[in-house]
């Protein structure tokens, strides 16, 4: 029984790598977009879930400070290692800031940018009005 544990926990400590970083280092933050208030959007194909990059000011034991854009100053500025990702940079690499509102939970309010096409669909004694 033994012997097929520690097998078992061979193979999964070569996927596992411990997440450290150093002042200094840029890392992305994780968060979730919600449509409305307080529904969490499903993960989908175009919705982002890392915003940054941003630079590490100091480690507080398994947490980091981040230095925070004034457009994001309703965070608090310390997140969890699980809530942070390693960027590497590259000098071709060239990143555009955009303005996004991030609530303090780590959300992220989500609307229609425009209304394409509008029809009713008629059902049996129903009409359901339908908007692209």
């Amino acid at each position: 029984m033994r012997a097929t544990q520690s097998r078992q926990k061979s193979y999964a400590d070569k996927r596992r790598q411990p997440l450290e970083f150093d002042e200094g280092d840029h890392v992305f933050l994780r968060f979730t977009p919600i449509i409305g208030i307080r529904r969490v959007l499903k993960s989908r194909k175009l919705t982002p879930r890392f915003i940054g990059p941003y630079q590490i000011t100091r480690r507080i034991a398994a947490t980091y400070e981040i230095a925070l854009p004034p457009h994001l100053s309703n965070l608090h500025n310390v997140f969890h290692v699980s809530q942070l990702r390693k960027y590497i940079t590259s000098p071709d690499h060239v990143l555009e800031s955009d303005e996004v509102q991030v609530c303090e939970d780590l959300t992220m309010p989500v609307g229609p940018v425009r209304i394409l096409d509008t029809r009713v669909k008629q059902l049996r004694g129903k009409e359901l009005k339908m908007v692209k």
